[in-house]
C-alpha cells in the first residue's frame, strides 16, 4: 500500500517540475496551472482552452490539481464567510444546509 501512494507521490512530483527546456523552449506547464487552466475554462464553457489544460499534465495530476483548487477554494470561502467549510461546500453545489 505504502508503495502505491509513493508511487502516486512521485508521478504528482514528477508532474508540478517545471524547467527551461533547452534553447529557450517555453518551459512545461505545472499541475496547478493546469488546474486553475480548466478550472476557469470549464467555469467560461470554452471548450478550446478545456482540451488545451488537459493537454498540459496527466489526466492524475489535472484530478490532483482540481481537487487541491476545490479544497482551497472551499476553506477561502469558508473564512470570507465565517461559515465552516462543510456549509460553504453544500451551499456552492445547491445542497440544503445539515
Amino acid at each position: 500500500m505504502f508503495a502505491r501512494i509513493r508511487e502516486a507521490w512521485d508521478r504528482t512530483r514528477a508532474a508540478r517540475r517545471t524547467e527551461r527546456k533547452a534553447g529557450g523552449e517555453p518551459r512545461s506547464h505545472n499541475l496547478f496551472e493546469a488546474a486553475a487552466a480548466y478550472v476557469s475554462a470549464c467555469a467560461e464553457d470554452d471548450q478550446d482552452r478545456i482540451d488545451e489544460a488537459t493537454g498540459w499534465v496527466s489526466p492524475e495530476a489535472l484530478s490532483f490539481g482540481v481537487n487541491e483548487l476545490a479544497c482551497r477554494a472551499v476553506i477561502a470561502l469558508a473564512r470570507e464567510r465565517d461559515e465552516s467549510p462543510r456549509d460553504v461546500a453544500r451551499s456552492l453545489l445547491g445542497l440544503p444546509a445539515t
